[in-house]
């Protein structure tokens, strides 16, 4: 299936196999929404990947698949990036070229969303990537099936180990370091960096991002392993 998707306001061609349409991602999407049906409350689900998995188009597929199809209970995705700390407290802590590792984020603002997320008519901020700052209360939040996505929901540090009592169900989606590395460089690359620059960022920022999500994130009830071709299957 050839899909047209909008990620961080802009729009995103992706494709997903009919196979595994029909053997992951809607499984997957009927699992949350009998839990959610059985809870009869929102259901918050936490999607955990290193940098470079494609979750956040994975995301906005599941909650585009959810609005399609008539027996699925509607999903909404929320971004993690809008609790990235503002760039002027960045600054003051010398942090604004570790944009994206755990200490850049207010895990205790996020702790307090999550907790909002159990009452309806709760707001989410977002991420800008026109001011690149968080926008506060920009996403309105309205679906019974919430998957907040990001890289440290799981990270088995302090502050952060908290944050699985505000979540009903966990998805991680483990890759290879090779496979990521490639993917995102290619990306950087397409964003305009030479190979020479797009690579020295991986060294210094993406990957030892990866590195320690697939290192440090705690045990996932669901996990799936992303292919090098971007596909994913479950982990049994």
């Amino acid at each position: 299936m050839n899909v047209m998707l909008t990620i961080n306001g802009l729009s995103t061609q992706a494709f997903f196999p009919d196979e595994d349409i029909e053997q992951l991602h809607l499984p997957l999407l009927q699992r949350f929404s009998s839990q959610q049906r059985l809870l009869n409350r929102p259901l918050v689900v936490f999607l955990v990947a290193p940098p470079g998995t494609g979750k956040s188009t994975l995301s906005a597929f599941w909650q585009k698949l959810s609005h399609e199809t008539p027996d699925l209970v509607p999903l909404q995705t929320l971004p993690m990036d809008g609790f990235h700390h503002r760039n002027d407290w960045l600054d003051a802590h010398n942090l604004r070229q570790r944009k994206g590792a755990p200490q850049t984020f207010d895990v205790t603002k996020l702790r307090d969303a999550l907790i909002a997320l159990r009452e309806p008519g709760s707001r989410w901020p977002e991420y800008s990537r026109t001011l690149h700052e968080p926008v506060e209360g920009a996403i309105h939040v309205t679906a019974p099936v919430l998957v907040v996505e990001g890289n440290w929901l799981l990270l088995d540090d302090d502050g952060w180990r908290q944050l699985t009592e505000n979540c009903d169900l966990s998805v991680f989606i483990r890759a290879s370091p090779e496979v990521l590395r490639g993917r995102l460089i290619e990306r950087k690359i397409r964003g305009g960096l030479t190979p020479a620059r797009a690579g020295d960022f991986y060294a210094a920022t993406d990957g030892p991002n990866v590195a320690r999500v697939l290192r440090d994130s705690r045990q996932a009830d669901i996990t799936l392993q992303m292919s090098g071709d971007g596909a994913f299957h479950f982990e049994w």
